[in-house]
């Protein structure tokens, strides 16, 4: 379901691609929708999920399911109220948090103006979707997992939608985009109240501080704001330096990292959204050997599948956009500038999947005060390399500045991930680790399959010289040979897939 819903997603990126481009008009949305969207990963894929699921999961397995009523209409109604206020405040405050994450539109007024009018219709996104979010940990919390998985497509449709059909009818029509998602967050929280109907568990919201539960899920929350997002905190502060670079900076960005998005909610969120119930159950039920045994199974998958899809994606960075996305509005230049970007994204995908896998190991225990640390020393980090790289890039007027702020994201998550996997050694609860088998068998792998993709891929100039059908026969002959050439080195050095896909105990 969750590949349902990424090819979706590329779906509805190659259709704002194709109508819309990259240029101011398209910066001001991703910067409306990066706003609200940003607080949406906190609640939707961070700090809510990973404080809500242990204490509900906990619920479920020592309290009755009377008290596990009181605590879902607890937190709903509480969750609710406080994001009624906070949505209230974005609306208002609109113009105020485009100037603090896009400060480089005010040397345009119309593009700063257009952005502020998006936000106001963005905003109550976060409102629709935290909810989408709480059913979301209920139904996984009880081995529905692809209802939550599939939710997303609504957004897609939605955004789709609003290009073909809304947009030409506005004056100003990538405002379109902005209304298609305040439709997709009613559309999605909607599509999963049926299901929590169906598990008896459909929440009466009320009010309720001071039960206890609430509380829990409070106090883990706070702490856990910054540190389980560390990796949205970088794009935010990407996006608020690269609104000072050329125009359509943003756009780049924002297109190369939703490439890179594909593999890492494929199996990295995909997989960390899996194993936190589960770490959680074991932490309740006091299994230690099956903790560990869960954690290993998530790091194993993660290594084998991240290698090849870093190196896939940074060598073919130039095939994958012009194949997919370089058609009318979105030229070879904006290709050329958002190949950059997706690249150097792509290094730092093994580190992306390993902080969304690693973190679980954290929240299932209620610990949220460690990811915080190490994520403060990762932001910090990612600053200063910004500083380091993009500054005499800039100033030196070389190609591509803004690749210079997604390299820089990528370094800082090794950091935050190799502090997660250091800290849970040294916690004990991951022992005996055994993944460095698959680790060099991986590399070398992956090293083959890199030879070959280089070895087969035609030069730029000729991808912007076929027509589409050319093009996509091409991208996919050499995602099949770079497959083939990761696959049987990987299978003679002795990975089966029975022993990298068995499920772990538990």
């Amino acid at each position: 379901m969750t590949l349902v819903s990424r090819i979706f997603g590329y779906l509805r990126d190659m259709v704002l691609a194709v109508y819309f481009g990259a240029n101011g008009a398209t910066d001001a949305f991703f910067v409306a929708f990066r706003i609200p969207n940003f607080l949406r990963r906190l609640f939707a894929e961070g700090a809510f999920s990973q404080a809500f699921v242990p204490v509900f999961t906990e619920y479920k397995e020592r309290q009755s399911p009377e008290e596990l009523r009181e605590l879902l209409a607890s937190t709903a109604g509480t969750l609710s109220g406080v994001l009624f206020v906070v949505t209230a405040l974005g609306v208002v405050a609109a113009p105020v948090l485009i100037f603090v994450f896009a400060p480089g539109f005010t040397t345009d007024p119309a593009r700063y103006a257009l952005a502020s009018e998006m936000l106001r219709i963005t905003f109550p996104y976060l409102l629709f979707i935290a909810l989408t979010a709480l059913a979301g940990g209920v139904l996984n919390s009880f081995g529905r997992f692809a209802v939550p998985a599939v939710t997303p497509v609504l957004l897609n449709l939605s955004l789709i939608g609003a290009t073909l059909w809304l947009s030409p009818h506005l004056h100003e029509p990538v405002v379109a985009l902005a209304i298609g998602v305040l439709i997709a967050g009613v559309l999605q929280l909607l599509f999963q109240l049926p299901f929590l109907l169906r598990l008896g568990l459909l929440p009466r919201p009320r009010l309720a501080w001071a039960h206890e539960g609430v509380r829990r899920i409070m106090r883990l929350m706070v702490p856990a704001l910054f540190g389980s997002s560390v990796v949205q905190v970088n794009l935010l502060f990407d996006t608020l330096v690269a609104s000072f670079l050329a125009a359509g900076s943003i756009s780049w960005l924002y297109y190369s990292d939703r490439f890179v998005e594909l593999p890492l909610a494929l199996f990295g969120i995909a997989l960390g959204t899996v194993i936190l119930p589960q770490l959680s159950q074991h932490k309740a039920q006091g299994a230690a050997a099956d903790f560990e045994a869960t954690l290993e199974w998530a790091i194993r998958i993660a290594l084998v599948v991240a290698v090849p899809a870093a190196l896939g994606l940074a060598l073919l960075s130039g095939p994958i956009l012009s194949a997919l996305i370089e058609y009318r509005a979105f030229n070879a230049e904006d290709a050329r500038m958002a190949s950059m970007s997706l690249a150097a994204f792509a290094s730092g995908l093994p580190a992306f999947m390993l902080i969304k896998v690693l973190a679980p190991g954290f929240y299932s225990r209620q610990d949220t005060r460690t990811p915080v640390r190490i994520g403060i020393v990762a932001m910090l980090v990612n600053m200063a390399l910004t500083a380091l790289i993009v500054t005499p890039w800039y100033l030196l007027k070389l190609p591509g500045p803004h690749a210079g702020l997604a390299l820089s994201t990528s370094l800082a998550a090794y950091l935050n991930a190799g502090l997660l996997y250091r800290r849970l050694r040294h916690d004990g609860v991951y022992a005996t680790p055994r993944w460095g088998g698959y680790g060099w068998r991986a590399l070398v792998s992956g090293a083959a399959m890199a030879g070959c993709l280089y070895w087969l891929t035609p030069p730029a100039t000729a991808w912007t010289g076929w027509d589409a059908l050319h093009r996509a026969l091409h991208l996919g002959g050499l995602v099949g040979a770079g497959a083939l050439a990761y696959a049987i080195p990987l299978w003679l050095l002795g990975v089966r897939p029975r022993a990298l896909l068995g499920r772990p105990r538990g």
